[in-house]
């Protein structure tokens, strides 16, 4: 199940929360469906859910080549290196850099996309921001107490590993399509899905890279 609901999704932490609020209370019989594979499963999906808002029954629904390919293991662990590196070398491509080769700016805004966590569900508005929710799976700060564990703290990042071009374009990378390094990855392909926008992006790499920045405090 966890392998087709990620295939089902371009973000699992955002769509998850928003397919949450658009699914409508099944009669009796569609609570006894016995699922045999795959297209009976989207055959249940597409008719107990509705679009409202930005969760669109599309959006949950339609699956694009990395999701396609991702849905046949069970998670990025069991992905075999020959698929791993078709993924990630496809997926690599894809990666929209900033055309004024501007990756950083503003770490405060950053730290805003970071801590919030609305976006894509059917509550809210068409058009309205998105939040990155980066704390619901990484550290990041000492002062934040409340964060998640599924990926690798992220304290000290800048202060670590330096801001060269190379991990300037690694880190903007990764936000931008983390399947680019991580085939299958669990991380919310956030400029691939138009999650963030480009200076929201910014914002969080100053986050993360800026020496200023509490992460690397």
């Amino acid at each position: 199940m966890t392998q087709l609901i990620r295939a089902f999704t371009g973000a699992a932490v955002l769509v998850a929360s928003a397919a949450a609020g658009v699914v409508h209370a099944a009669d009796k019989k569609d609570a006894a469906l016995h699922f045999d594979g795959k297209a009976d499963l989207m055959h249940a999906m597409a008719v107990s859910l509705k679009s409202k808002g930005p969760a669109t029954l599309e959006g949950v629904l339609q699956q694009d080549s990395v999701q396609a390919l991702c849905s046949n293991y069970p998670d990025a662990a069991h992905v075999p290196k020959a698929a791993a590196k078709q993924i990630e070398a496809e997926q690599l491509k894809l990666v929209k850099y900033p055309s004024d080769n501007k990756y950083l700016g503003d770490w405060k805004e950053g730290e805003k996309v970071a801590q919030l966590g609305r976006g894509m569900q059917f509550s809210d508005k068409v058009g309205s921001t998105n939040g990155g929710n980066c704390y619901a799976c990484h550290q990041m700060t000492k002062e934040e107490i409340s964060f998640g564990n599924i990926g690798p703290t992220l304290y000290n990042y800048g202060k670590i590993r330096g801001n060269s071009e190379a991990i300037l374009k690694y880190t903007w990378s990764k936000i931008y399509n983390s399947n680019a390094y991580n085939a299958c990855s669990n991380m919310p392909r956030f400029g691939h899905k138009n999650i963030l926008t480009e200076q929201q992006m910014r914002d969080v790499m100053a986050l993360l890279l800026d020496p200023a920045s509490p992460v690397n405090k």
